[in-house]
């Protein structure tokens, strides 16, 4: 999944003897929130904010004055994982695209990037999460996928992070917190039903220890009927 479709956002670039109070203008009535500047064969040579015009020294200052370091790019080859860790990396609203020879192609702003992240993760699709903790050495992708898709149930995504154990660590005088070694991993698991009874009745039957469950429509008395029914026939 690359950044192509997510670079639709394409305001017209600058020149870089473009004015300080043109760019301003443009951005006012735009409000788009950052500029590209290009040079006269259309690469990309920076990026300006309404920060940076607003602080410039005279509204007649040329944009060249204003570009201090190259831009943050990204291609449109890079996968949307590549453009959020950009994003966040930079504390960024939007990343510029520019092609192998760096010519501006437009952005992918952060919204973009996060619906497409939102689709991936199929949010928006119906159906309950279900959340359960594993030690790493523990872990197998493809079991927990057999345990939990069984009874005709299917994961519609899946999202592994830490759940560490801070401990203190010394740096340079100050204690500073750190992962413990035997830090615990939680898998969030989208399923396509509201009714997760049976999966987290076989989840933890492996072993797993299922932590929340999350967007059912159940009432709790007949939740927990079908959780001991379906236990007994595990145990048959």
């Amino acid at each position: 999944m690359t950044l192509t479709t997510l670079a639709t956002w394409t305001p017209e670039p600058f020149e870089l003897d473009d004015t300080v109070e043109h760019a301003l203008g443009q951005l006012l009535d735009e409000e788009t929130g950052v500029l590209p500047v290009v040079d006269e064969a259309g690469h990309l040579v920076g990026v300006v904010t309404e920060r940076v015009l607003l602080e410039a020294d005279s509204p007649d200052a040329p944009l060249s004055s204003l570009l201090l370091a190259p831009p943050v790019t990204i291609s449109p080859e890079a996968h949307v994982f590549e453009a959020t860790k950009v994003l966040v990396r930079h504390d960024l609203a939007a990343v510029a695209v520019v092609d192998e020879a760096g010519q501006y192609l437009g952005f992918a702003r952060r919204h973009d990037i996060f619906e497409r992240f939102a689709g991936m993760l199929a949010t928006q699709d119906p159906g309950a999460v279900v959340s359960v903790e594993v030690e790493p050495r523990d872990y197998a992708l493809s079991q927990l996928i057999y345990a939990a898709e069984q009874n005709g149930v299917h994961v519609r995504s899946i999202v592994m992070e830490p759940e560490p154990m801070l401990m203190p660590v010394a740096r340079d005088g100050e204690n500073e917190a750190a992962p413990a070694p035997d830090a615990r991993m939680r898998v969030t698991l989208k399923l396509d039903t509201t009714d997760t009874a049976r999966v987290r009745a076989v989840l933890e039957h492996y072993g797993y220890r299922v932590v929340g469950a999350y967007g059912e429509r159940e009432d709790e008395e007949d939740l927990q009927a079908r959780v001991h029914a379906f236990m007994r026939y595990l145990d048959v």
